[in-house]
């Protein structure tokens, strides 16, 4: 297999961009200072937008939802939007509000499930924690990232004399009582809150006690790489979703001047159910469409119009073909790794795919040079979703669910494929020039 060396870079860069980005809000402002550094220029909600003619923006809303758009040369309700949408968000552990507390001489932390992780993949790794904290200021709050980068806590296996039949049945793991992480040997002069809330506020350079509240996930603190017989797959933490999300600005970074007016969505909350301010299902992304239209002077007619015309890409990962498991898939639906781009279908909208939307993206892989594969899911076996369905209902616009084939979707180390990756970029670059 030959590895051009332009797809290995991307793959290194997407390596660098989910190390860059612990948690979904780091996520954030990691596309924000790529965005910056090519001249975009940052909006506020809360504030007028002065919109110019070919004008690069972009827009942050909860701290972990982005939407970039590049404006187009032509009339926005005789071209529309070309859009695609991806999440921030990945499966894995929450901390509580009071995490810290001790039990049998050792301090623990407590955690909640997000989403649906493996859990079994976090037990015996090196894992740390990143998110935001809210911290107290004159005149009110100010919220700082925060990133642990070194491993600071573990959740240790119990080990195979205990539990004989591990092999046999699987790990299963009680998440109340046996999820809690391993922090510390506790200490006979201080209390477990007051010591984790004092290591917290060290490493922002506040007082503890101006600590107010916190938004933090468990992290592996393992980087990625590359690996293989030719260095042809990549191993990481969250390449569901953030792959699709490097794919996505990757893509339209590389647009100059796009005809239509040319738009990136990142969602938070998609891996939860996608309703809230910020999600999928909140209005965000339709409250930015209203303004770019009233700011190209559009009335609501021609709003419609260029939705009419507009075309959705929900990019997220797909399930790819495990030879160890064969009974696992579809028999005529087995995508390979590294075979490109996977278009996703199920006939209870799952997907946003449809007929047409479908033929709408073979065309745009036939324009980019890239091979193209189809995904149905095991007729026994309930089928996930993504954002696709929920803002093509919120929008009214033609949509398709597509992903790069990987394994190991909601691990805590995803795997998935060089080449493939290439060609989501490329795919996507052709949809934003269309």
């Amino acid at each position: 297999m030959t590895l051009p060396a332009e797809t290995r870079a991307q793959a290194s860069d997407l390596i660098a961009f989910i190390d860059g980005s612990p948690s979904p809000w780091h996520a954030a402002a990691s596309s924000a200072e790529r965005l910056l550094a090519q001249g975009f220029v940052r909006l506020e909600e809360t504030e007028r937008w002065q919109l110019a003619a070919g004008g690069r923006y972009f827009v942050v809303r909860g701290g972990a939802s982005l939407i970039a758009f590049i404006l187009g040369g032509d009339a926005l309700a005789e071209t529309g939007f070309r859009m695609v949408g991806a999440h921030t968000d990945s499966p894995g552990l929450r901390l509580k509000p009071k995490a810290a507390h001790t039990t049998d001489g050792v301090m623990r932390l407590g955690v909640e499930v997000y989403g649906g992780p493996i859990l079994a993949t976090f037990t015996d790794r090196d894992l740390s924690l990143a998110g935001r904290v809210n911290v107290r200021v004159s005149g009110g709050f100010e919220t700082r990232l925060l990133r642990f980068s070194e491993p600071m806590m573990r959740l240790p296996n119990l080990a195979i004399h205990m539990n004989r039949e591990v092999n046999e049945k699987g790990l299963k793991l009680d998440k109340q009582t046996e999820l809690p992480l391993i922090f510390a040997i506790a200490a006979a002069d201080m209390d477990a809150d007051g010591r984790f809330r004092s290591h917290i506020a060290s490493e922002l350079r506040v007082e503890a006690g101006d600590i107010l509240t916190w938004e933090l996930n468990i992290h592996d603190t393992q980087k990625g790489s590359l690996w293989g017989l030719e260095q042809e797959f990549i191993a990481d933490s969250q390449l569901d979703n953030l792959a699709s999300c490097h794919a996505a600005l990757t893509a339209l970074l590389e647009c100059a001047t796009p005809a239509a007016t040319s738009l990136c969505a990142f969602f938070d909350h998609e891996e939860v159910g996608s309703e809230s301010a910020a999600g999928a299902g909140g209005s965000f992304v339709a409250d930015v469409i209203k303004r770019i239209s009233a700011s190209a002077g559009l009335d609501e007619e021609a709003r419609l119009r260029a939705l009419a015309r507009s075309f959705f890409i929900s990019a997220d990962m797909a399930h790819a073909y495990h030879p160890n498991f064969p009974s696992a898939y579809e028999p005529c639906h087995r995508v390979m790794v590294n075979a490109g781009p996977v278009i996703k279908s199920n006939a209870n909208q799952r997907y946003a795919t449809g007929a047409d939307s479908a033929a709408r993206f073979i065309a745009l892989c036939e324009r980019a040079g890239v091979p193209y594969q189809q995904y149905a899911h095991r007729t026994d076996l309930g089928c996930g979703s993504t954002i696709g369905p929920v803002v093509a209902s919120r929008l009214g616009v033609a949509s398709v669910d597509v992903g790069s084939p990987m394994w190991a979707m909601h691990s805590s180390r995803e795997s998935a494929g060089v080449l493939d990756h290439g060609y989501m970029i490329a795919v996507l670059t052709a949809a934003f020039q269309a």
